[in-house]
């Protein structure tokens, strides 16, 4: 089942989600070489910016992702955390953006990411940063601070780098737009249902409230949504105000 967490750049009303996810590939094409694993490979977005840059590339997600004909791309279908069939030593970079919030069991995830890179290799992974939600994401299994995702790296990988993705005052405009409008919803929860509900139940209506959200945010704010492009993120060491976690592991 496709939701709201997949952002599209076909959709004007996720301008501003969407940059944020693709800053991460452009961060990520200063970085990445040789033989490299994507997982969560989503539409393939990234994958246009990573494989060319790639010896081989191996995008795994469970739905179909497209890959455009790339010679060195070898897509694989299968549900996270496990890499099953996936050998030892093989990689030489692990790409997981937007991921590992969604994993059960994160601890196997990471492990698994540890077993099938090449000695010295590097894992990137981003991840929202818990302290800049807004509300509580069912989608989410749960999300971290930096503390907690350098020491769930840390627990597997030799050296543990922590930074943060962070935008530009237009965005930050837009987000405490965004955070004034999910109030002006969330104010009427006032048993703080969002919260002891089992997830399943709150995932349907989370999906379509944020959809709603996002266009009436476009259409009240255009101009400032229209405004934000790649330009407006940057990477820094992480601090609490950062969107998403930028965690550098090398094995």
């Amino acid at each position: 089942m496709q939701t709201a967490e997949r952002s599209s750049g076909h959709d004007p009303s996720e301008q501003v989600i969407y940059n944020r996810c693709l800053y991460a590939y452009i961060a990520a094409s200063e970085m990445v070489k040789g033989d490299i694993i994507e997982l969560g490979s989503g539409e393939g977005y990234g994958l246009q910016m990573l494989a060319p840059l790639a010896k081989s590339y191996m995008a795994v997600d469970k739905f179909e992702t497209e890959t455009l004909g790339h010679n060195n791309v070898e897509f694989r279908q299968q549900m996270l955390p496990s890499l099953i069939g996936i050998e030892d030593n093989s990689y030489d970079f692990a790409v997981t953006f937007q991921v590992i919030e969604h994993i059960k069991d994160d601890n196997t995830f990471i492990s698994e990411i540890h077993r099938v890179l090449k000695p010295g290799g590097t894992l990137l992974i981003t991840t929202p940063n818990r302290p800049m939600s807004l509300t509580r994401n069912p989608w989410h299994i749960r999300e971290y601070t930096g503390a907690e995702l350098a020491e769930l790296a840390g627990k597997y990988f030799r050296k543990v780098e922590v930074k943060g993705i962070f935008g530009s005052p237009v965005v930050l405009e837009y987000h405490e737009k965004n955070k004034a409008s999910v109030h002006r919803i969330t104010r009427f929860d006032i048993f703080k249902l969002q919260y002891r509900l089992p997830r399943w139940i709150l995932q349907i209506p989370y999906d379509i409230m944020n959809r709603l959200n996002r266009r009436r945010l476009l259409k009240g704010n255009k101009e400032t949504v229209n405004k934000v492009s790649l330009a407006d993120f940057f990477l820094r060491d992480t601090t609490e105000n950062c969107f998403d976690l930028f965690v550098v592991a090398r094995k």
